[in-house]
């Protein structure tokens, strides 16, 4: 084995674990070691492995694992949150952990657009009947809802909130936002955007409402029935932050009521939901498999942030992403 230090890695594969072509940037920089592999030599390996890359929230991170590898530095994210690992813990081992913020930002920003277009002017359904084996003839009457001139309401204005609304300022769209700290005055008026101090306000006011906030306690289940209730009979929810987010027994509940238009989400809890969860049989709903950051280019991208944090742990350097204790 050569000189550079050992990283654990899930598995390498295809549709169930990290790329194979992702693992080959990886071993420019780090000797690279699969999760069966390392538990089937754990003796020999545990003192050598000073990086663990989280990919797909694979590896697992609990006690058990940390106590077994004493040389660890740092806990590598692949993406943003990490509502998935139990950072207190890892602190507690003296670890640190990096995540890839910043790179995620416009492809998670575009799936957050996709979902709205797609919801909006009908695409699924419209592709389904494009496409079915008995159509004859299009439906004359069969519409959609604009997007243009419409009114967005963003929940969580950070990097990829604020990257939705530059987004939708090209459809002239009003936008309102429910931001824990106020924008600037600068930045609102760039793109057009209103700050709502209460969420209801942008709930009752918006056509589309749009979850872009982290997962915390604080906005575990934001949106309940309530919530819900409150948004207008032709509004659309889009979630493209996590599914924690939302109360789904809710959302199942409106959407089969009609108290709402429709929902698109990139997010569920758990992930995959199970095959016979109501939202999967909903007419009025569009769910995707947390398609956010699934470009090549935006994966590139975080995977050589990960190199970089995971260098500079090795190196004893400052971590350029590092997720702090709050």
């Amino acid at each position: 084995m050569s000189e550079q230090a050992l990283a654990l890695v899930s598995k390498i594969n295809e549709t169930e674990g990290m790329p194979k072509r992702y693992e080959e940037i990886i071993k420019k920089y780090f000797n690279t070691i699969q999760y069966e592999e390392f538990l089937k030599n754990k003796k020999q390996l545990a003192n050598m492995i000073q990086v663990v890359f989280i990919w797909e929230c694979s590896p697992t991170i609990d006690e058990n694992l940390l106590e077994s590898l004493p040389q660890l530095k740092i806990v590598v994210n692949h993406g943003a949150g990490v509502d998935h690992l139990n950072l207190p813990l890892i602190y507690s081992f003296g670890v640190k952990v990096a995540n890839t913020p910043d790179v995620v930002d416009n492809a998670t920003a575009e799936m957050g657009m996709a979902l709205m277009l797609a919801s909006a002017r009908n695409i699924l359904e419209a592709q389904e009947i494009a496409t079915c084996p008995d159509t004859k003839s299009y439906p004359m009457n069969w519409y959609g809802v604009e997007v243009t001139e419409a009114t967005l309401g963003i929940i969580g204005m950070g990097r990829i909130g604020y990257k939705v609304a530059q987004r939708a300022k090209g459809f002239d769209m009003k936008i309102l936002y429910h931001n824990r700290n106020r924008r600037t005055e600068e930045e609102e008026r760039l793109v057009g955007a209103c700050h709502c101090a209460k969420i209801d306000d942008l709930l009752q006011e918006s056509d589309f409402v749009m979850l872009v906030v982290n997962l915390t306690p604080q906005t575990y289940k934001l949106i309940g029935e309530r919530e819900l209730n409150l948004m207008k009979p032709n509004a659309t929810l889009i979630n493209i932050s996590r599914g924690g987010v939302v109360d789904q027994d809710a959302l199942v509940k409106v959407l089969q009521n009609g108290a709402i238009r429709g929902a698109a989400l990139d997010v569920t809890d758990p992930e995959p939901l199970p095959r016979d969860h109501p939202l999967l049989h909903l007419p009025n709903i569009i769910l995707t498999p947390h398609l956010g950051t699934a470009t090549d280019k935006t994966n590139t991208k975080m995977m050589e942030k990960m190199i970089e944090n995971a260098l500079a742990a090795v190196n004893g350097l400052p971590l350029p992403d590092e997720v702090l204790p709050p």
